[in-house]
């Protein structure tokens, strides 16, 4: 038996830096508190999703991973609670800009980085312009508690981070995300297909997902979101064992035997019968193989 607890927060955004800061913090103690020892912050919690629309002064926010303010704050508290801590930030790194997790171990030291590899783009969600899409490949960190893999936000929508991720030995997968309503078009929900995107993914490679969301709406001229919440864990039949609800601060906390998942996971053979050997058209953009690639 080798039970680890793991958390999932949620909450409101604002602009200063400082509050938002403290507001995590806040959820954290609560989680570290009831046992957690692996805890999930939102994606970009230092302030507002800023991505609504394109404006050159929030380039500014990109600080290198040494100089940000949440990663020096949550180092310290990484230290004196013993919890692992993946922070999401907006990373500076010479002239590219990424939106990057930075992995900071129980001992509150900094593991490396993963900076996300699918950037989206689209109304209110305008990512293409803020983020070089990311160079460290997927990433998977063996901390005090447990092998961890992040992903983040877009990156949710897609099976192959997740199986690489557990390929690569994963035994939880986080996701820090942004998701809300659609600013162009206010009769689009896709809550539920976000869960259970999330969900298949956890049931696919028989591993636990974490996920955090903020919530609240945010508003940028003519755009604003409504951030889901919804905040929740799966554990590795894709089953929700623990889910927020739209509008308010929560820390949800649930806690695996990663000894007794990892024998369901060897049991069912997912992993043994894969065929590698057909799998050529994952690595195409139409689904046709060049035979001068394919020798």
């Amino acid at each position: 038996m080798r039970n680890v607890t793991v958390a999932a927060t949620q909450m409101i955004g604002g602009w200063n830096v400082e509050e938002n800061i403290a507001r995590a913090d806040k959820l954290v103690r609560e989680a570290a508190a009831q046992g957690a020892q692996i805890i999930l912050i939102q994606e970009l919690f230092e302030r507002n999703y800023f991505c609504q629309k394109q404006k050159p002064e929030y380039l500014d926010f990109a600080v290198p991973v040494s100089e940000n303010a949440a990663v020096k704050h949550f180092a310290k508290v990484a230290k004196e609670l013993a919890v692992v801590l993946p922070i999401s930030i907006y990373e500076r790194a010479g002239n590219c800009l990424y939106n990057t997790v930075v992995m900071l171990d129980a001992d509150g030291s900094n593991m490396g980085i993963y900076r996300k590899s699918h950037i989206p783009d689209g109304p209110g969600y305008s990512e293409k312009y803020y983020f070089t899409p990311g160079d460290t490949g997927f990433k998977v960190w063996d901390t005090r508690y447990a092998k961890v893999g992040v992903g983040i936000c877009w990156d949710q929508w897609f099976p192959e981070c997740a199986r690489s991720m557990a390929l690569m030995g994963a035994e939880l997968i986080f996701y820090p995300t942004a998701i809300g309503s659609e600013p162009h078009d206010a009769t689009i929900s896709s809550r539920d297909h976000w869960q259970r995107t999330q969900q298949g993914h956890a049931a696919a490679n028989l591993t636990p997902v974490i996920v955090s969301n903020r919530i609240g709406t945010e508003t940028e001229g003519d755009f604003s979101i409504t951030f889901y919440g919804s905040s929740f864990i799966a554990d590795h039949t894709g089953a929700k064992v623990q889910e927020a609800n739209e509008t308010d601060e929560a820390v949800l906390v649930h806690t695996f035997d990663l000894d007794e998942v990892a024998a369901t996971r060897r049991a069912w053979g997912v992993f043994r019968d894969r065929r590698i050997d057909i799998y050529d058209t994952l690595l195409t953009k139409d689904g046709k193989i060049n035979p001068e690639n394919s020798k």
